[in-house]
């Protein structure tokens, strides 16, 4: 089975360690890429500049608030560009705000996750995101 390509956009890079252990201690077999802001995001997803040879994720876990560009604005490039709108986009944040819940949804993303704050509950939540989307869901082939 080949490995799943996972795009994180995470600013925090102490987040993006505990999302990192995460996948290990879940036994993901995945392709990790890692950008730090929104600006980064479109620029690895459309394959620009650095990013010329970055590989197309299958899915894209995404913060909210980002520099740059905030995570809002990435999923609305994302879901509004043909050639990237089936990639689906878990948004994983802090944020528990009814608002940002509904406008995610509103931009057509594919889940919303409250980003735990432990190791062993950021495990819990990554296992479920690879048994769902990794196991059970059939994504597109590009």
């Amino acid at each position: 089975m080949k490995p799943v390509e996972m795009l994180l956009v995470e600013d925090n890079p102490g987040d993006a360690r505990l999302a990192i252990e995460a996948l290990k201690d879940a036994k993901v077999h995945n392709n990790l890429s890692w950008v730090q802001d929104g600006v980064e995001a479109m620029a690895f997803l459309r394959r620009e500049g650095e990013y010329s040879d970055a590989p197309r994720p299958d899915v894209i876990l995404l913060d909210l608030n980002l520099p740059k560009k905030d995570g809002r604005e990435v999923l609305a490039d994302v879901k509004g560009d043909e050639d990237l709108r089936r990639i689906p986009v878990v948004i994983l944040t802090v944020s528990s705000a009814e608002e940002d819940i509904v406008k995610t949804y509103n931009l057509h993303a594919n889940c919303y996750i409250r980003k735990p704050i432990d190791l062993d509950q950021f495990i819990k939540v990554v296992k479920a995101i690879k048994d769902f989307w990794l196991s059970i869901v059939i994504l597109p082939t590009h």
